[in-house]
């Protein structure tokens, strides 16, 4: 994947805003000054946690980032900058760190995914396409997270291709959704470039495109006689798809080759497996798989499993590849410190929206596992300079409502944030995709049932550190007596 990337240049993937701050900087004298900037995301409604994604699409994304000749011409053509600045531009590389959440990491609102450190015009140029990038696919792999979580152990295969908004919105989604915990996708090119599982049979046009569903069944499976999964639902599932499926799987017995299974694709989806079931069994193929597709979600699935559908596979297409129930991440990218002479200033914004202040400083995220169970206990925020003794007991707090604690006592301990870029250069080797999902499945099963539930999951505890939390309650007494004096 790394080589089909690497080939694109998104340098100019931004928003003009970057791009005037970035000529302020410079017209002020500011443009050598360093900046840290966090990217995280604030509380999901529907979810008590994310799936990190877009990792290595940073890394492909920072490789390749230059302004080439023809960028500068079009921006010259803006009449808004000098030749100074476009010089500027055209000699820029990056040359800063980047540390981030490997891709499959549980992940938490507030938490840095993404920390940046570096020259401020640098850190305000790449806020954009970060965004872009991390948001999309951190988003799908969440919500792929969420459907695999439903289908209790079944196998989910991603179909949404055809309703994504866009190429690279089915490409990296696909990509995303297997990160997730997808078992394969119909997305051909994401196959090829990621090396995972491609699956498909065939439509109802196959069916409709012979004299009769008997003929176009025995056709497919004469082409396919070792992969051979019909669509049974074009004329009438019960009456007519199921009972050729049959018939022609009896044909491929005998001739040696042992059917898949049948997919249904409309109607009542829990009464047709059930039935369908039945017949199949009757019919001596207990082992043939149902695949169900068509408009499925999460929250339709555990309705299915609910009513005792007899589904064995599940296509998930639309509803995933969009994340129609929840369309955007909504994360962020905020200046958390900057550099000066060496020494890092903590920066922080207000608001009256609680959810929209930001945490200063220059970060760093620990996971606490339970040395008996396993299992995630809680994480901690901290500043990057803040030492520690994890020999000890450690109690941790909910970082607004301080009375609620919890004290940790046999645990182990791991930083969360891995360096990708060090002084410009790249650090990090980006895994291939079997160990990446390898990675998420043993991640996600660090989790208590609890805090994975579709509706009113447990809220997992994120603290603060001493240092942080005090730190920032200085900085928001600070700016509330300037607001004061003034």
């Amino acid at each position: 994947m790394n080589e089909i990337n690497s080939q694109r240049n998104l340098t100019m993937m931004t928003d003009l805003y970057q791009l005037t701050m970035m000529y302020g900087y410079y017209r002020c004298g500011m443009d050598k000054n360093e900046a840290v900037f966090d990217m995280f995301f604030r509380q999901r409604d529907n979810s008590a946690y994310a799936i990190m994604a877009g990792t290595e699409s940073v890394v492909d994304y920072i490789n390749g980032l230059h302004f080439a000749k023809e960028d500068i011409d079009y921006l010259r053509s803006l009449n808004l900058f000098d030749e100074g600045f476009l010089k500027l531009l055209a000699d820029m590389r990056f040359t800063g760190e980047i540390y981030a959440m490997t891709e499959g990491t549980v992940v938490f609102p507030y938490e840095p995914l993404i920390r940046v450190k570096a020259p401020i015009m640098q850190a305000q140029l790449v806020e954009t396409a970060i965004l872009n990038l991390v948001n999309h696919q951190t988003l799908i792999a969440t919500k792929a997270a969420r459907v695999v979580y439903a289908a209790q152990g079944d196998g989910v295969m991603e179909f949404g291709l055809r309703r994504a908004q866009g190429p690279d919105a089915g490409i990296y989604g696909a990509r995303a959704a297997m990160i997730g915990g997808c078992t394969g996708t119909s997305n051909v090119l994401t196959g090829q470039m990621c090396g995972v599982p491609v699956s498909g049979t065939h439509a109802h046009s196959w069916v409709m495109s012979f004299p009769s569903e008997i003929e176009a069944f025995r056709a497919y499976a004469d082409i396919f006689p070792d992969s051979c999964m019909l669509l049974v639902d074009t004329y009438d599932t019960l009456r007519s798809g199921v009972p050729n499926a049959i018939k022609v799987f009896n044909e491929l017995r005998a001739k040696g080759h042992k059917p898949i299974g049948i997919r249904l694709d409309s109607g009542d989806l829990a009464y047709l497996s059930k039935r369908a079931r039945i017949m199949l069994d009757d019919a001596g193929y207990p082992e043939a798989k149902i695949c169900a597709s068509g408009d499925l979600d999460e929250s339709v699935i555990r309705d299915l499993k609910a009513q005792g559908a007899k589904i064995d596979l599940w296509g998930v297409g639309t509803k995933l590849i969009t994340s129609m129930d929840f369309p955007a991440l909504g994360g962020v990218y905020k200046l958390a410190a900057e550099i000066v002479d060496g020494r890092i200033v903590p920066k922080i914004k207000l608001s009256e929206n609680v959810a929209k202040m930001t945490n200063p400083g220059y970060k760093k995220v620990y996971r606490f596992y339970s040395n008996t169970t396993g299992m995630a206990l809680a994480d901690l925020i901290a500043l990057e300079g803040e030492k520690f003794d994890f020999s000890k007991p450690l109690t941790v707090y909910h970082p607004e409502q301080r009375y609620k604690s919890k004290t940790l006592y046999d645990y182990n301990v791991r930083e969360l944030l891995t360096p990708l870029f060090i002084d410009g250069k790249q650090v990090y080797e980006c895994p291939n995709m079997g160990d990446i999902q390898k990675y998420a499945k043993a991640e996600l099963a660090t989790f208590w049932e609890e805090s994975k539930r579709l509706m009113n999951p447990h809220v997992y505890k994120v603290d603060l550190s001493d240092e942080l939390y005090a730190l920032k309650h200085e900085l928001i007494e600070g700016l509330r007596n300037v607001e004061k004096a003034e």
